[in-house]
């Protein structure tokens, strides 16, 4: 692939408005579980109740995204965009001036899934502008602005501690506006936008069998990047909090840690999608999928360092995110013309991943057994499992759509 001619072959602008649009909603979509650590506090929860709290964001946006996947198809994604945005203010405003109870929250969060609906649209609008040689990079760098996240564990914390979690809400709507003003400017759909369809047309694709496979599939990637996002902040503190341990850490400096897995998981998305224009997809995903099972169980040791807890989760969040890239190099290829409603049930099913994860296996293992191991052994064993069926149906993929003729690598 040449990279010098990448900025030729599409819309810049667009690419740059949907990486804008992406970031600051992923920001917004995470702000609970950035925040977790002084809701918690406030209304003293369980180990389950904290786990529902922070994925409940999650499942708001795996229902919201299949929505907004057939909105972007019918309008347009600079038009769904644009009242994605308009629509997520709501919820920051109930978060700032309520959110007095956790029914509120949780109610708040599930709104907030309104922001997570935003990967649906801007990589619709990315994927549309660029020919197929250069799919993974496009997809990578606007699927980049999942570095939001890093927005909020960073700076969601710090100012919590300073101004209050409830205002934190209302501060996250000022840089919503200004990405809402940039994306009007900038964003542009491409000319080969399909003609609208009905919507039992777009559901058909649910009968297609590759649809099930990739959403499986994202649901370990993009699923374990959001779901761990959301609840490390919990789980380093459990661990390394200065509540469990004298001299532990303090829920400003969890923040920062979290922070450093969620930047590894974000920037190393487009690489992925980059390695994955170069040398396949599919090949690319066994080796990462086996990384993040062989870091899951070794996550599951606990090690007293939380140096070398860093290091695995940095590296178990990099090889998701890489995943995310990887992936979506694939999935245009296979659904090129329902790429916005493809996009919408395959991110829809890696939001309901990353709910099931802190919601199903994390947070209620925890208050069953009192400690991490065992979520985290469960955790690597379904990757496993899901490694050896990607290898399975992929090699049925090579045989079918996935050829050497096709002109791109897989």
């Amino acid at each position: 692939m040449d990279v010098k001619n990448f900025r030729k072959a599409g819309h810049f602008p667009s690419l740059l408005s949907a990486f804008l649009y992406f970031d600051v909603s992923f920001m917004i979509w995470v702000l609970c579980g950035a925040l977790s650590l002084y809701i918690t506090k406030d209304f003293n929860l369980t180990d389950a109740q904290k786990a529902t709290m922070v994925a409940i964001p999650t499942l708001g946006g795996s229902i919201f995204r299949i929505p907004m996947g057939i909105l972007a198809d019918r309008i347009g994604s600079r038009k769904a965009g644009m009242i994605g945005m308009g629509l997520t203010i709501l919820p920051l405003m109930w978060g700032w001036l309520g959110g007095t109870s956790l029914s509120q929250v949780q109610a708040l969060g599930f709104l907030l899934g309104i922001a997570g609906a935003s990967f649906a649209v801007s990589l619709s609008l990315a994927s549309r502008w660029y020919p197929p040689q250069y799919q993974g990079l496009a997809m990578g760098i606007a699927g980049a602005g999942n570095s939001g996240t890093a927005l909020a564990t960073f700076f969601g914390p710090q100012l919590a501690a300073k101004f209050g979690w409830h205002n934190v809400f209302g501060l996250a709507i000022i840089p919503l506006l200004l990405v809402f003003v940039a994306y009007f400017l900038m964003a542009k759909d491409a000319p080969n936008q399909p003609a609208p369809k009905k919507i039992r047309d777009y559901l058909a694709v649910l009968k297609n069998i590759d649809t099930w496979w990739f959403s499986i599939f994202y649901a370990i990637t993009f699923g374990g990047f959001v779901g761990f996002s959301s609840y490390f902040s919990i789980f380093f503190y459990d661990v390394y909090g200065d509540q469990s341990i004298e001299g532990g850490l303090t829920r400003v400096q969890i923040g920062y840690l979290v922070t450093i897995t969620v930047i590894a998981g974000s920037f190393f998305r487009p690489i992925g999608g980059y390695i994955a224009d170069r040398i396949g997809g599919m090949k690319f995903m066994l080796v990462l999928y086996s990384v993040v099972c062989m870091c899951a169980f070794a996550v599951s040791t606990m090690p007293s360092s939380f140096m070398v807890m860093l290091a695995l989760t940095s590296i178990m969040m990099a090889c998701l995110g890489m995943g995310n890239g990887s992936i979506f190099q694939i999935v245009p290829q296979r659904f090129s013309k329902e790429i916005g409603v493809v996009t919408g049930i395959v991110g829809a099913a890696g939001g309901l991943g990353g709910f099931l994860l802190p919601n199903n296996v994390l947070g209620p293992l925890k208050q069953a057994t009192g400690s991490h191991v065992t979520g985290f052994i469960v955790v690597a064993s379904i990757v496993l499992v899901v490694t050896l069926v990607f290898y399975a149906v992929t090699r049925s993929w090579r045989k079918d759509w996935a050829t050497a003729d096709s002109g791109v690598n897989f």
